[in-house]
């Protein structure tokens, strides 16, 4: 089945950076269960995971896509991207007991995208296009608007958390 492809337009795209000693699977797990809560996107997969292995170092890179419908009309696509290098196995002494974290570095970034018209009811004739447009520019401009922000805000806040995680984690 064809894929129908409303009009989409990419509101958020941001990276953060992060060097430093952290759990690569509890920041993994952390992010992975933020997004699914605080944005509610279902489906959210993992469209890629790449591995390469360079001596006692790792290098991933890791994709996830994610939709979460908010009207008929509109829906919120997300991609987050994970690139991890120089990622190694250490161990440290916190509270007096060793533990075994890891060591890298992260950059991290999400591209959060508004989809009009994702179903394609508009898409049909170039008058319903038309009427699209007119619908668009006069009967709900505000509400373009009030999604707009909705997606950046839940994209900024996302970074932010993480960068949170990581700074706390890198502080123990």
């Amino acid at each position: 089945m064809a894929e129908i492809m409303g009009e989409k337009e990419t509101i958020f795209s941001s990276t953060i950076k992060y060097v430093g000693v952290f759990s690569f699977v509890d920041f993994y797990k952390f992010c992975y269960e933020w997004v699914k809560e605080e944005t509610a996107m279902d489906p959210l997969n993992e469209t890629k995971y790449e591995e390469k292995l360079k001596g006692d170092e790792k290098e991933i890179v890791i994709v996830w896509k994610g939709e979460k419908k908010l009207t008929d009309y509109f829906r919120f696509d997300a991609e987050v991207k994970f690139e991890i290098k120089k990622l190694k196995n250490i161990e440290v002494v916190q509270s007096g007991k060793k533990i075994k974290t890891n060591e890298g570095s992260v950059k991290l970034g999400i591209k959060g995208v508004l989809v009009k018209d994702y179903k394609g009811k508009f898409e049909m004739s170039a008058f319903n296009k038309f009427l699209r447009s007119i619908y668009e520019k006069w009967v709900i401009p505000s509400r373009i608007e009030e999604f707009k922000g909705k997606i950046a805000g839940s994209c900024d806040e996302f970074l932010s958390q993480a960068k949170s995680y990581l700074d706390l984690e890198g502080k123990r």
